[in-house]
């Protein structure tokens, strides 16, 4: 057991009674990654989509002791040439005063038992380029990048664009 400040870590299954903790954290993961200005999420909103109806994502949360450390956040994708589903790792952030400890790593290492339980070709996620840490860890655990794709997004206005002209059938 990982220990930090003589406190034991526990991962945990995030639930609904967890929403403040999680938003918290995506704020500070925010702040690090210089994008803190791009942050909409709110409770409301969180509990809907991850603790509603239709739960688009999971989180899982590392604890030291009663003291939340840091978090992963994935969802399932989808690969059509493995014809198996993928986790897609949306955030792995580890709160600053306890990186080097050991938690990324515990944190990816459920994320892969995961992964393995639902029969899952691929766990997958991103980084920014500038990150040389996080890159580093990720290449010490034996991922790769993949330098032959590159990620496009479509985000608020231009979905509702596409999806408007869709709709009107002027393509």
């Amino acid at each position: 057991m990982i220990r930090t400040n003589n406190e034991p870590l526990r991962i945990v299954t995030a639930t609904k009674a967890d929403v403040p903790v999680i938003l918290s954290l995506i704020r500070e993961l925010a702040e690090y990654e210089r994008l803190a200005h791009e942050v909409v999420a709110t409770e409301e909103i969180l509990e809907e989509t991850l603790f509603g109806d239709r739960r688009y994502a999971e989180v899982l949360l590392a604890y030291l002791g009663d003291a939340p450390a840091g978090y992963a956040l994935f969802f399932h994708s989808f690969s059509t040439f493995l014809g198996r589903p993928g986790i897609y790792l949306e955030d792995l952030y580890v709160k600053p005063q306890h990186r080097g400890c050991g938690i990324g790593t515990k944190l990816l290492g459920r994320l892969a038992k995961l992964a393995s339980d639902r029969m899952c070709g691929r766990l997958e996620w991103a980084v920014l380029n500038w990150n040389e840490p996080s890159i580093g860890f990720y290449k010490s655990l034996g991922a790769r990048p993949m330098n032959e794709w590159t990620v496009y997004r479509l985000t608020g206005d231009q979905i509702g664009r596409l999806g408007a002209a869709a709709q009107a059938d002027k393509f």
